[in-house]
């Protein structure tokens, strides 16, 4: 069908054009599909490149209620971004979407642990845990404080190279969205956990394609971002604390308490890799307490 190879002209662009990962390619595509499935038991015999305006608003009336306003939200932005770039190749004349207005949504903050939280949850993971002889305590605490400590995406942690680590310098290389490289600091304590889980690493029989990943699972295989979920989830039940704890929600918290410290918002942007610095600006949940002694501290005429 022409619909089919102009969905996969599509996800070609994703990569090559944009750059894009394929975790975020594969949620494109995951949103486009759920468009073709209510095609497909519609009555209306109708593909992407001839759907009108009509059958795309039924099409969103219908997910409305099932998926939160925010979820909503993202599925028409994507469609929207879809048929664009239908419009630019000529696959159709117009963009059905362009008359679809996406509900309003309110900036959703993740909770965010305080140092006392990161100290809990560090102090009661089990060192000594092991599966089948390989000690995968030590790797979970350095997992965790690597997250923390450079404040990374789930997705730049599990592909965190051994090569990728310039301890003489003090930094990490970390590859971010659009295959974006930056340099982020990291501190000496975490340097010191990640040589231990290191050392255990050097005597895993690892797999070929993993050769140079620093994180690994007692196969010798690359973690998964549902295992790093795993890992987390159950070690906020052991530690009773009553908060809904994420990877992304570590990398809440090191942006937040860089800031509450005095840190530059133009530094922390960099150290988390945001294009515009309005996205960081999202993190930066600071009661207006902190601002007034910002204003107080550094304005000239306070």
């Amino acid at each position: 069908m022409k619909w089919q190879t102009a969905l996969k002209d599509y996800q070609h662009y994703l990569k090559i054009e944009r750059g894009l990962s394929d975790n975020s390619i594969e949620n494109y595509a995951y949103d486009i599909k759920k468009l073709i499935k209510y095609l497909d038991k519609s009555d209306e015999k109708t593909t992407p490149l001839s759907i009108s305006n009509d059958t795309v608003k039924q099409f969103v009336y219908n997910i409305s209620k099932s998926v939160n306003p925010r979820s909503q939200a993202r599925i028409i932005s994507g469609l929207r971004n879809f048929f664009d770039y239908l419009v630019f190749e000529n696959y159709r004349e117009s963009n059905p979407m362009d008359l679809i207005e996406s509900p309003k949504i309110g900036r959703k903050l993740p909770d965010t642990l305080s140092v006392e939280d990161i100290d809990t949850l560090i102090s009661h993971i089990d060192l000594s845990y092991q599966y089948n002889g390989t000690n995968l305590g030590e790797r979970n605490r350095a997992i965790i404080e690597t997250l923390y400590s450079c404040g990374l995406r789930v997705s730049e942690l599990i592909e965190l190279k051994i090569s990728d680590l310039f301890f003489d310098e003090g930094f990490i290389k970390v590859t971010g969205k659009g295959n974006k490289e930056r340099f982020v600091p990291i501190g000496e304590t975490t340097q010191k956990y990640i040589n231990i889980w290191c050392s255990i690493r050097a005597h895993i029989e690892v797999h070929t394609n993993s050769k140079d990943i620093l994180f690994l699972n007692y196969k010798g295989n690359k973690l998964t971002r549902a295992m790093i979920f795993t890992i987390i989830k159950k070690l906020v039940e052991k530690s009773g604390i009553n908060k809904t704890v994420s990877p992304h929600t570590f990398r809440h918290s090191f942006a937040t308490h860089l800031l509450e410290n005095g840190a530059d918002l133009r530094a922390i942007q960099m150290m988390l890799g945001h294009e515009s610095i309005t996205t960081t600006e999202i993190y930066m949940h600071v009661d207006r307490s902190h601002l007034s002694d910002v204003l107080n501290k550094y304005h000239p005429r306070k």
